[in-house]
């Protein structure tokens, strides 16, 4: 089973969403359009709406529809030891009239029970139609072998469950007969051409008769596969025009075999026939109208020789039908005193029907049915809201509301409007909403051309201008290329030039260091002459003194100390001379002192300012750099734009 697809058949992965299965099938809210996450569409099944009718696998040719039936689990079952009897389809010959009696054989090796035709337990239900319908006066009545029909009108039309006729099918009266008459205990499965067959084996109201259904299709694959045959298995019950039953018409010529051909039978199959029928009968039935003696509705348009469950290439020939012309011919070749007696009349066969039946119970095969329509309705929109689906759909005209182009798969405008109120499509599958968006969307693009042609002109008349701009803006980008080129020679320059005096300055401020230091040393030598001076003034006022003594002495020498009295005399000159001199010479030197502290003060303040003025060229060396290193960065980017400007002007 594919995501959440449930029920008897589901969508692959090979579906394209192309619609065709919606365009057969008999219910609109049966298929639903799915988006996928790579934006695709595929068409899944609905299992709760779908009737199994199998008309989207004709319909298909991307073989996107697959079913499921009871095949692996019988074989399974089987070989667990499982005690299985099988029911077999009389289309089962028809279709493999080489091969069906060795698969049969195989069966029988692997361990099935009992082989019996369901042939036989259709005979049971023409005896129990033509009983029913006389004995209850019951015309008009609907045959239900097809599951399918039965499916739909439970479903859809439960109006007409009291007309379908309460006998068993072919199947059911086999398995019935088997259970209770035949006391068969084994669990029953039956070799179907039918995919719906699945569903009436599970209706509760069956009572479990019947376990597994086991199609035609997936048995021949199965049994080639795994070589299945053996020697053929002889049919355990006879049977007589049951047989015919998979034939179009089959019950139809049962009842004329036994009422004659006066009775007016509805022969109706096809899924594009059968369920339009049913509508329009539905309408006969409740306005009282003449109904016929009873319709014989068949789903699959040749029957059920070519049922849903038959292999593909099987429904290519007619060779099916010439083998069930002979199993015909053959049930009609009994002796006259059976029910299948071809020389004997009508009312002698029905006669010896009845009597080859009259051990049989019909209340063992009545049928019930159940009117599943809850959950199932197919809404319909009032007209306000189709109105508000078609005006979403951009359909705003009557007559784009009857398109009926039936490229959605649906066969009106309205249905798919439906179909898009009961959740199970959307407006993009319709092709004329898909068109009108692209016309919505060709209008809109070709209004944008539009709007792009008139800026294109706008632009390319802005281009001129900017064109222009750009002439102008790159002879202004060249002179101001020059101009920062020289800005940056010239801030070179300076930053240079300003290196060369901050170098000069530290000359002088070195130099200012070298004359404090020789002030320092006058300074010294000064002090040292001071102290020459106080010892020549200390030697003078001692010479001062021995020269007064030497007058002294002189003078009491009389005339012979007058000699001495001279030297004496100059000796005092001398010392005063001495002192004299000392004492200038200190009183010139406090004046140099005092001129070179004036000098050592004002050296120290000019190596202040030449400091001051040192970090100042410094501080402008540096500014100069990083003016210089800025100008050559604007220069970049001028030259940058400028070279923008050159392709912008190029375009």
């Amino acid at each position: 089973m594919y995501g959440n697809q449930k029920g008897l058949v589901f969508t692959n992965d090979k579906c394209i969403g192309c619609n065709k299965c919606i365009s057969t099938c008999p219910v609109i809210t049966a298929n639903r359009a799915v988006q996928m996450e790579d934006g695709s569409q595929r068409i899944e099944v609905d299992g709760d709406k779908c009737i199994a009718c199998g008309a989207c696998f004709d319909a298909c040719e991307h073989h996107a529809r697959e079913f499921v039936d009871d095949t692996e689990e019988f074989f399974a079952a089987l070989a667990g030891g499982e005690r299985i009897s099988v029911l077999w389809a009389s289309a089962f010959a028809a279709n493999y009239p080489n091969e069906y009696k060795q698969i049969l054989g195989g069966l029988k090796k692997l361990g099935v029970n009992r082989i019996i035709s369901v042939s036989f337990g259709a005979d049971i239900t023409t005896w129990g139609y033509i009983k029913y319908i006389t004995e209850h006066q019951f015309t008009g009545g609907i045959s239900q072998p097809c599951p399918a029909i039965v499916n739909y009108i439970e479903h859809y039309i439960p109006e007409l469950i009291p007309k379908l006729v309460p006998i068993q099918s072919p199947l059911m009266c086999s398995a019935i007969y088997a259970k209770k008459y035949l006391k068969i205990t084994d669990k029953l499965a039956f070799i179907s051409p039918c995919i719906a067959k699945r569903d009436e084996i599970n209706d509760p109201k069956n009572k479990g008769y019947v376990s597994y259904n086991v199609t035609f299709d997936h048995l021949a694959q199965y049994a080639r596969k795994h070589n299945i045959k053996a020697e053929p298995a002889a049919n355990e019950i006879e049977y007589g025009l049951g047989s015919i039953y998979p034939m179009p018409g089959g019950l139809k010529e049962n009842v004329y075999w036994f009422c004659g051909e006066e009775v007016f039978i509805r022969q109706i199959e096809g899924e594009k026939h059968a369920y339009h029928f049913l509508e329009d009968y539905k309408n006969r039935v409740l306005a009282g109208r003449r109904l016929p003696f009873m319709v014989d509705a068949l789903n699959c348009a040749q029957g059920c020789i070519y049922g849903t469950g038959v292999e593909e290439e099987k429904t290519k020939s007619d060779d099916i039908l010439y083998e069930l012309q002979a199993i015909k011919e053959a049930s009609k070749s009994k002796r006259r005193s059976s029910a299948w007696a071809k020389n004997a009349k009508p009312e002698q066969r029905l006669k010896n029907l009845n009597k080859q039946f009259a051990h049989l119970n019909l209340n063992d095969f009545i049928r019930e049915y159940t009117d599943k329509s809850k959950g199932n309705e197919i809404q319909k929109p009032s007209q306000s809201e189709l109105s508000a689906i078609f005006q979403d759909m951009k359909k705003t005209e009557k007559s784009l509301q009857h398109i009926n182009c039936s490229a959605c798969g649906y066969h009106t405008c309205t249905d798919m409007a439906t179909a898009i109120y009961n959740g199970c499509n959307r407006k993009d599958s319709c092709v004329h909403y898909i068109k009108s968006v692209v016309e919505d969307e060709n209008k809109r693009i070709q209004e944008i051309s539009n709007e792009i042609e008139n800026k294109n002109a706008e632009i390319s008349q802005k281009n001129e201008t900017i064109g222009m701009m750009v002439s102008e803006a790159n002879g202004e980008f060249n002179t101001l290329n020059m101009s920062i080129s020289e800005m940056i020679d010239g801030n070179n320059n300076n930053a240079e030039e300003s290196t060369n005096i901050s170098m000069a300055m530290v000359e002088v401020v070195d130099f200012c260091d070298d004359m404090r230091k020789s002030f320092d040393e006058i300074h010294e030598l000064l002090v040292q002459l001071g102290g020459n001076n106080e010892n020549i003034t200390k030697v003078a006022s001692k010479t001062n003194l021995l020269s007064l003594n030497a007058s002294i002495e002189a003078a009491r020498a009389g005339e012979v100390g007058k000699g001495f009295a001279v030297v004496a005399q100059e000796i005092k000159t001398l010392s005063d001379v001495s002192k004299g001199a000392a004492d200038d010479s200190n009183k010139n030197k406090e004046r140099i002192v005092e001129a070179i502290n004036r000098l050592v003060q004002n050296s120290e303040n000019l190596m202040k300012v030449v400091d001051d003025v040192n970090e100042r060229i410094t501080n402008l060396a540096a500014s100069t750099e990083e003016i210089a290193a800025s100008a050559t960065m604007i220069g970049q980017v001028a030259s940058e734009l400028h070279d923008k400007f050159d392709r912008i002007n190029s375009l």
